[in-house]
C-alpha cells in the first residue's frame, strides 16, 4: 500500500514513516518532551547512522555504542542516553515477541482495536495514551482499521480531532494540533 505522511515536514524523514512499521513506532517512542517533528525525524537519523532500521541489529548492539550513536549530533531527541535504552528496549521486544517485525503487533492473529491497544500497552515505554494516539495514527494514516479500532482510540480516534500526531497530515493541521496541546496545557493551569 502507498501513503504518503508529513508528519515531520521533511521529505526523506517522512518517506521512511510511511513505509517502515519500526520507524513509525520509534517515532511515537520518541514523541516526549520534544517537538512532533524531531521526534518522528529520529527514525532517519537512525537509519542514516546504522545503515538500515532493523530491530534484531539495534536490540544486538552494545548499548554503550547505541548511546553514543544517538547522541551524536544531532541527537535524536533532547535525553539521547535514556532514549537510547527506551529504543533498544523496543526493539529487544519485538525481537522475542515478534520475530523482530513491528507490524506484527496490529497483524498478528486479526486483531481488533482493543487486542491491537493491549499489544501496543506492552512495549517498553508506551503507556496509555502513547497506545492511543499511536493506535489512532494507524487507522488514520496507515489504514490499519481493525474492528474497534476508534472506540480503542478513545478521543484521538475521532475523525475531525486536532489532539495529536495522528491527524497532522500538513503544516496547517501541525498549527493545530500545537494550539489544541497549548490551550490544554493552559487549561490544567488554571486547575
Amino acid at each position: 500500500m502507498s501513503r504518503t505522511l508529513h508528519l515531520t515536514q521533511n521529505a526523506e524523514a517522512d518517506a521512511l514513516l510511511s513505509e517502515d512499521p519500526l520507524a513509525l513506532l520509534l517515532g511515537m517512542l520518541l514523541d516526549q518532551q520534544i517537538p512532533m517533528e524531531k521526534a518522528f525525524s529520529g527514525p532517519q537519523v537512525l537509519a542514516e547512522r546504522l545503515g538500515e532500521l532493523d530491530a534484531r541489529g539495534i536490540a544486538a548492539m552494545d548499548p554503550e555504542e547505541f548511546a553514543a550513536t544517538c547522541a551524536t549530533p544531532p541527537a535524536i531527541h533532547r535525553f539521547p542516553g535514556s532514549m537510547a535504552k527506551r529504543v533498544q528496549a523496543v526493539c529487544a521486544y519485538l525481537v522475542e515477541h515478534y520475530d523482530g517485525d513491528a507490524e506484527r503487533i496490529w497483524t498478528d492473529g486479526d486483531p481488533d482495536g482493543a487486542r491491537v491497544l493491549a499489544r501496543l500497552k506492552a512495549l517498553p515505554g508506551y503507556g496509555d495514551q502513547k497506545a492511543r494516539i499511536f493506535l489512532a495514527l494507524l487507522g488514520k494514516q496507515w489504514q490499519v482499521r481493525p474492528e474497534g479500532w476508534r472506540e480503542a482510540a478513545g478521543a484521538y480516534g475521532d475523525p475531525d480531532a486536532r489532539r495529536s500526531i495522528a491527524d497532522v497530515v500538513d503544516q496547517v493541521t501541525l498549527d493545530e494540533v500545537r494550539s489544541w496541546k497549548k490551550a490544554q496545557k493552559a487549561a490544567a493551569k488554571k486547575k
